[in-house]
């Protein structure tokens, strides 16, 4: 007879960590009032590659202001589009992405909107997501979660994946997608999607401050002894 294997190691990790993350950032809760239509979170991560959330909210918010619909914002021709996004770090990427995006999805669904999505299990929505021009695992687990869908996918940028990689958690050469289907199931149980969405903005101030892409600060980071790269620079 088989013995259960018993919790895995990195889910109490992912458990101690959240309230180290805390103590050392405060909180950092998205209310519910902050919550974007998932199209509006769409957009936002189309376009939003190497770019400043700040002015990613920005080009989002004047798009739609301007325009009125995304319907509207899809027939915009794509050298229009790319004036618009100036903000973006690539725009003319962005602005072909975009363009590319919403017309798919209009002929799909007859209008951009992603409410049929509500009605799928979040791993089905996910890959719906990731058929759309331009869009990852990254952005279709941002739609998921952090968006009024208010779902359990973790959104992992270069910084959390960074991280993960650094303290063992995943393999050192996990892409974004294989970050996500490891760390999925080890997930606390009791965390929320609103735990997972703080657990994710944390690691970036994290990944911002001492687990730096080049020289990490090791020895002042407070994750130092959770971590298989820190320990052994200790």
């Amino acid at each position: 007879m088989e013995l259960p294997l018993g919790p895995d190691p990195r889910t109490d990790i992912l458990r101690r960590m959240q309230p180290a993350l805390i103590a050392a950032f405060g909180r950092i809760v998205r209310p519910p009032e902050k919550r974007r239509d998932p199209v509006w979170v769409l957009v936002h991560g189309v376009i939003g590659a190497q770019t400043k959330t700040a002015a990613s909210n920005a080009s989002t918010d004047a798009l739609l202001a301007e325009f009125g619909s995304w319907e509207a914002v899809a027939e915009v021709s794509v050298e229009e589009l790319e004036a618009r996004l100036q903000r973006q770090t690539f725009p003319s990427v962005a602005a072909k992405r975009l363009k590319d995006c919403l017309t798919y999805i209009i002929n799909k669904r007859g209008s951009a909107d992603l409410r049929h999505l509500s009605n799928l299990e979040t791993a089905e929505a996910i890959k719906w997501l990731e058929t759309l021009p331009g869009v990852a695992r990254k952005n279709a687990a941002g739609v998921m979660n952090a968006s009024t869908f208010n779902r359990k996918a973790m959104v992992i940028d270069g910084h959390h994946r960074r991280i993960m990689q650094r303290m063992g958690i995943v393999l050192a050469k996990a892409d974004t997608a294989k970050t996500y289907d490891v760390l999925m199931p080890i997930v606390p149980e009791e965390w929320t999607a609103e735990d997972m969405d703080e657990h994710h903005l944390l690691l970036k101030k994290l990944g911002q401050t001492h687990c730096r892409p080049r020289a990490p600060d090791c020895v002042r980071c407070f994750a130092c002894k959770e971590c298989e790269t820190g320990r052994r620079r200790d």
